[in-house]
């Protein structure tokens, strides 16, 4: 981490809000900083000996993924975990979202885009799956990427601001608690699906395994909630 010293002495303010940021995110992510904990800014910046004002930013960023909560008047507060029933609502939002992200990306893809989806695939392949964030996060990115290639794929604007509404939750039900991937081989072998119904040219299909995979999420989400509790 940069210090007082080092960000005055040539670190750009962007690359050190940057640094705090990941230490924030991973503190987050391996459960550290507790779901439901107030999180002190001056606190916080003298623990990683900085400013007041890199971590005040990465908080606003780490706002957007909803891993924390701006309270008024009260600071940041981490994130409670989801209850069964908001997973089960961020769970339905998908199903209405990402199948027509597929049907529409499917009927236009290309050769690059399936070569981008397959990479994404060798990526989650080759991902370690540890339970902590560094072990797992290769994973979490290439997942992250193969979805969001298709909600950008499916060139429609309004389907691609309601999937970037989502944020960082379509993440955060899984890793945030200290669960690590429990499901690494369930996904794969679905996300591959999708692929060939891509590679087929087949955007029914494509709508078809991507319901198929988010219902497969669902079912596997809730367990998890259900032995994390």
């Amino acid at each position: 981490m940069a210090t007082k010293n080092q960000a005055t002495g040539g670190v750009s303010r962007q690359v050190l809000a940057d640094h705090v940021y990941e230490a924030l995110l991973v503190a987050l992510m391996d459960g550290r900083l507790e779901a439901g904990t107030p999180v002190s800014i001056d606190g916080m910046a003298r623990e990683l000996d900085v400013s007041p004002t890199p971590v005040r930013e990465a908080l606003a960023r780490l706002e957007a993924t909803g891993m924390v909560r701006r309270m008024a008047l009260r600071g940041y507060r981490v994130a409670p975990l989801f209850s069964p029933e908001e997973l089960a609502d961020l769970m339905d939002a998908r199903l209405v979202i990402e199948p027509a992200n597929a049907f529409m990306a499917c009927k236009h893809a290309d050769r690059e885009l399936t070569a981008q989806l397959q990479q994404a695939i060798e990526d989650l392949k080759a991902a370690p799956r540890g339970p902590s964030f560094a072990e797992f996060r290769a994973y979490w990115e290439a997942d992250e990427r193969f979805h969001r290639l298709i909600a950008e794929s499916a060139d429609n604007q309004f389907l691609l601001s309601a999937y970037n509404a989502l944020g960082g939750q379509v993440q955060r039900f899984r890793f945030f608690g200290g669960l690590g991937v429990t499901d690494a081989d369930y996904a794969i072998a679905e996300h591959t699906e999708i692929l060939k119904a891509f590679e087929a040219a087949d955007a029914e299909l494509a709508r078809q395994k991507m319901i198929d995979h988010i219902e497969g999420v669902k079912q596997r989400s809730q367990h998890d909630s259900e032995v994390r509790s």
